[in-house]
């Protein structure tokens, strides 16, 4: 009788296949938290200990049909640890009669090996390597698995939805609480072209609307450039009614105004202004030292 492989064997390789499926097959990279993988892990667990309390009726209905010097061989075969087994397989020397049964003769050539039976933990290894790659060629082909576009749209989708979330939860920002961050600037610059370059231009260089990169202002209603564009934002300009408060109208929200204002204070006081050779506008109302 051969030496069964231990249950807990079973269990920890079915268990790593099932991971490594759900890895790859899984739309849901947080799969570790569904009900469905631990339940499939349970069923999956329950059904191999019910196949291994068939092979235990089937072993003792086998046992009980050997002789007595069989028993005895068995009982002490049994008696070695299986990973001690594995060991002995892969590396243990055999004797000097054992080696005698399995030697090859070439005859030819002079030259004699053993044929030795490959170890089981190399075999085991083989046959793994041939089911992942198996199962990693369909998941590639037929999954988003192991494709870097795809993990990244969905994390970007992740990223926006939280970024969403905070938003609409965060307090809102004001002329009080806006503050100039170069962490804006890029989203602002985006938000600028939405809503302001038809009048201001590509850059604030100036158009229907005064340019925004020179030191001229016809609004001053701040001590901070910064601030000023916001209360501009939130507002509108009491000279100009075409400069609309787009915050009160509910046209932007008061952290798209904060982006925005971070963009004008980075392309007037952070870049070189755009003068009227450049195709600026030229500048309108008064010259302004901003305090800072």
């Amino acid at each position: 009788m051969k030496t069964r492989t231990p249950i807990s064997i079973y269990i920890a390789i079915t268990i790593g296949i099932t991971i490594m499926a759900f890895e790859m097959f899984a739309q849901d990279a947080n799969y570790f938290s569904t009900p469905f993988f631990w339940a499939l892990l349970i069923i999956i667990t329950i059904l191999l200990l019910i196949m291994n309390s068939i092979g235990d009726l089937v072993e003792n209905e086998r046992f009980a049909r050997l002789t007595d010097e069989e028993k005895k061989e068995y009982i002490t075969n049994n008696a070695t640890p299986y990973f001690q087994k594995l060991w002995n397989s892969a590396f243990k020397k055999q004797s000097q009669s054992e080696e005698k049964d399995i030697l090859i003769d070439h005859g030819f050539d002079g030259i004699t090996e053993l044929d030795n039976s490959l170890p089981k933990w190399w075999i085991g290894l083989f046959y793994f390597g041939m089911i992942f790659c198996a199962v990693y060629l369909i998941a590639f082909a037929f999954t988003d698995y192991a494709h870097p576009e795809a993990e990244y749209d969905r994390e970007a989708k992740l990223q926006l939805a939280s970024i969403a979330e905070y938003e609409k939860n965060a307090p809102p920002i004001n002329l009080e609480t806006a503050k100039y961050s170069a962490d804006y600037i890029a989203e602002g610059e985006q938000l600028f072209k939405t809503n302001c370059v038809t009048c201001h231009a590509d850059g604030g260089k100036g158009g229907i609307g005064p340019n925004l990169t020179d030191t001229h202002w016809i609004n001053i209603k701040e001590k901070s450039l910064f601030k000023n564009v916001f209360w501009m934002l939130e507002n509108g300009s009491p000279n100009n009614p075409t400069m609309r408060p787009f915050i009160t109208e509910g046209t932007i929200t008061g952290r798209d105004a904060e982006k925005i204002a971070s963009y004008i204070y980075h392309i007037n006081q952070e870049k070189s202004p755009i003068t009227e050779k450049q195709g600026g506008a030229a500048p309108q109302g008064e010259s302004v030292k901003w305090q800072e």
